[in-house]
């Protein structure tokens, strides 16, 4: 499964770039240049001018790729959760057990992906990245239009995915989808607290926000 995960690659929606940036060398290092800039400078202070310097190419020839930098943070962040997905997939495929399938789960949600390779992206650095970012990518005045053409369909996907296991082990609890999503954005934001806002949050660490959301979840839906 590690090789599998290894050599895929996230279709993320079509309509988020004008050329498939893993259709050519200079667009892989679009993407994976711009992954340490983001993280160094912050998506305020990144440009395209700057990816071009670092790169070495025309900053036309980035725009080429992407409409603007909004636009490309959002297909890293998308290809993030789409990832994540195919973690969950993979690691569940075998296992029928709602209750085991929602440890792994929330394993995933809190300390990222299982398989942590992959030739496309460093799913590592990636969540590094949204840590910082990931908000910024959709609360914007542009996001009803966006969701409404399908760009945000890997986050839906995995939210409904995990909420459907959920619904298996208590049918009756109301707010599934509200509770992973709420987990999904908040395993970010304490990770930010714990680095950045101390005085926030008691976690620490990735153990410390497992134990947390796992006992938030499981209260919630009363197992």
């Amino acid at each position: 499964m590690e090789n599998l995960l290894k050599r895929l690659r996230v279709d993320v929606n079509e309509n988020i770039f004008l050329k498939d940036p893993f259709s050519s060398d200079l667009g892989k290092e679009i993407i994976n240049i711009s992954l340490i800039l983001i993280a160094d400078l912050g998506i305020e202070n990144f440009t395209f001018k700057k990816l071009s310097v670092r790169i070495g190419c025309t900053e036309s020839a980035v725009y080429r790729y992407f409409e603007n930098k909004h636009k490309l943070l959002l297909f890293l962040t998308l290809w993030y959760w789409g990832f994540l997905e195919n973690n969950l997939v993979l690691a569940t495929v075998n296992i029928t057990d709602p209750k085991q399938k929602l440890k792994i789960a929330l394993e995933i949600m809190v300390k990222g992906p299982l398989f942590k390779y992959n030739d496309f992206i460093d799913p590592m650095s990636l969540k590094k990245l949204l840590t910082f970012e990931a908000t910024k990518a959709f609360m914007t005045k542009e996001i009803d239009h966006e969701y409404q053409f399908g760009f945000f369909n890997q986050f839906d996907k995995l939210i409904i995915r995990i909420a459907e296991i959920i619904h298996e082990i208590n049918p009756d609890y109301p707010y599934p989808k509200a509770l992973v999503s709420t987990v999904m954005e908040s395993s970010l934001i304490q990770a930010y607290y714990s680095e950045h806002l101390p005085n926030l949050t008691e976690i620490t660490g990735d153990t410390m926000k497992v134990a947390f959301f796992s006992d938030l979840v499981y209260k919630a839906i009363k197992v």
